[in-house]
């Protein structure tokens, strides 16, 4: 059962939206699964930011004045997808995580365990059928110019969610075996 959902994610783009959006009580739900992810020392890292309405608007604008002001060379297409794709978007999560003040625990494993949370979304989004996938703009350095972020807390990237129509493709992937080792 859930590995046929594992199998069956996929990237669900903001162009592949519809119109239809996405109840609460879903995000609720996708983000209670969050919550479920393992974490080291029990830290629980992962801090989101759930962006609807206006703010969609606001997060547009602020990215692709961002990516103009400090590209020497910024394109007018990826300005304008920039601009469009949070609108497109039902909603987007801004994936954050707040560093153990402590430091009790080397910092890659409290971004392992903020990317076990997302994976947790992105398989309960696949249960429900929402379209989602996680963005991590470069851009995403800036975000405390946008976002309330508490001390030690960082930004590393969106997870944007949309109702979409049509089917997935399915997935490829090489054998495992190719990428495993047995010891004895």
């Amino acid at each position: 059962m859930i590995f046929d959902i594992i199998k069956k994610r996929r990237s669900v783009f903001p162009v592949q939206y519809n119109d239809v959006q996405i109840e609460t009580a879903d995000i609720e739900k996708v983000l209670e699964a969050a919550n479920w992810a393992p974490n080291h020392k029990c830290t629980e890292p992962w801090r989101f930011k759930v962006i609807q309405g206006d703010a969609k608007g606001r997060l547009g604008t602020f990215l692709s004045k961002k990516y103009e002001e400090v590209d020497p060379r910024p394109k007018a297409i990826k300005i304008k997808k920039l601009q469009e794709n949070p609108q497109r978007a039902s909603a987007i999560i801004a994936i954050c995580m707040q560093r153990d003040t402590n430091e009790s625990l080397p910092e890659w494993e409290e971004v392992a365990a903020v990317a076990m949370a997302v994976q947790n979304m992105w398989l309960q989004c696949t249960e429900m059928g929402i379209g989602c996938y996680w963005s991590s703009p470069g851009l995403i350095k800036y975000m405390d110019e946008f976002l309330t972020l508490a001390e030690g807390e960082k930004c590393l990237g969106f997870f944007y969610m949309g109702n979409f129509d049509g089917e997935l493709s399915d997935g490829k992937r090489g054998p495992i075996e190719a990428k495993t080792e047995w010891i004895s």
